[in-house]
């Protein structure tokens, strides 16, 4: 395996499959106790000099309590709160969401242990099939992106057709199935105080598809021993509807506002949720998809997200902005797409920052 070089006999895609042939991902590059990292993970200049915790005091990203949104007195200031989040952050945390924090550390534990497996018997789920199953890999986009990132993930497809739950990992295959019930009640409900902020009905991104297809994404990044060449995640913003995000208490999020990385401090018992691309276009631009990035792991202890994406069924033939949001004065900012233009976009290329958005714009 190549390490940092100036080699001008380097060849980028030989090196590539040869790592992903090895199928040990880039944990098992942290156990070889390596102290140089392949030149494929090194990012650009451009990109490495931005690559530091925030170096601002700031706030973080809003917080909001769910505890009370049942409640006539206090859903219109939740709704108001969850409305100013998506239009100005894109981001947001809530706690008193519903879940048990019993259930969030039984998630993450689960999700550890499957990548914390000796790596022969990892190496059995290790395949690049992406739409469907179950697919264990190092970085979905190794061969598209321009820099690899320090991370490992196990995807499981839930939804519209959920993969073979006897696919599923041993180590994780329950906490998976009991996951995606518990994110689904959070997206569900989150959706529904979003629609409400948009003056639409509370139920009418769920009943029109928009939430039906799931990915559980469970991701480990391991230490990384130059962090300041590499990232965990590389930047983007997510091309689906709704994102909900479970992590352990290890940095390194970090989300785009106002022009610089913000940190994304841990919040015990908390979720994060962020807004997609698609329903940047679906609010026709009241709700804004923002870049996020995690920075590859300093730390000894591993950082561990669940993240499960909901998006538009793909039997949903076209969409574009919702109809009850386009008038005279304020006209549609996006045109329609079609959910094949939606994936050939994605599949495409590397992870990237809002090329359907801009793609689609009027």
């Amino acid at each position: 395996m190549a390490a940092v070089s100036s080699s001008t006999e380097y060849n980028r895609m030989k090196e590539l499959k040869e790592f992903d042939e090895t199928k040990m991902g880039v944990k098992g590059l942290a156990d070889s106790g390596i102290t140089t990292i392949p030149k494929f993970f090194v990012q650009m200049p451009e990109v490495r000099s931005t690559l530091k915790p925030c170096s601002k005091d700031h706030a973080g990203i809003p917080l909001i309590d769910l505890s009370r949104m049942n409640s006539p007195d206090h859903r219109p200031r939740i709704v108001d709160e969850l409305r100013e989040a998506a239009k100005n952050w894109g981001f947001f945390q809530v706690i008193n969401h519903g879940v048990p924090v019993s259930v969030l550390n039984k998630t993450i534990e689960s999700i550890k242990s499957f990548h914390e497996q000796p790596q022969e018997q990892k190496a059995k789920h290790y395949v690049r099939t992406e739409l469907s199953g179950v697919m264990y890999a190092s970085n979905n986009d190794l061969f598209r992106s321009k820099a690899a990132s320090w991370h490992d993930f196990v995807n499981v497809w839930m939804s519209p057709v959920p993969a073979d739950v006897d696919q599923i990992p041993d180590a994780c295959r329950s906490e998976i199935v009991a996951w995606d019930k518990e994110a689904t009640m959070v997206a569900e409900t989150v959706a529904e105080l979003l629609s409400e902020g948009l003056g639409v009905a509370a139920g009418k991104l769920r009943e029109a598809g928009l939430l039906a297809a799931k990915t559980i994404s469970g991701v480990y990044y391991p230490f990384c021993p130059q962090p300041d060449l590499t990232l965990g995640l590389n930047h983007h913003t997510d091309p689906g509807v709704l994102t909900v995000l479970l992590e352990n208490q290890v940095v390194g999020l970090q989300v785009k506002h106002g022009g610089e990385w913000v940190d994304v401090k841990p919040v015990p018992g908390s979720l994060i949720i962020n807004i997609g691309d698609a329903l940047q276009i679906i609010s026709n631009g009241e709700y804004i998809s923002v870049e996020h990035r995690v920075l590859a792991n300093s730390s000894n202890e591993p950082r561990i997200s669940i993240v499960e994406f909901f998006n538009m069924d793909k039997r949903v033939e076209s969409l574009g902005p919702l109809p009850e949001l386009v008038t005279p004065e304020n006209p549609a900012r996006y045109r329609n797409f079609t959910i094949k233009e939606f994936h050939d976009n994605f599949f495409s290329k590397g992870l990237d920052s809002k090329s359907l958005v801009e793609k689609l714009m009027v």
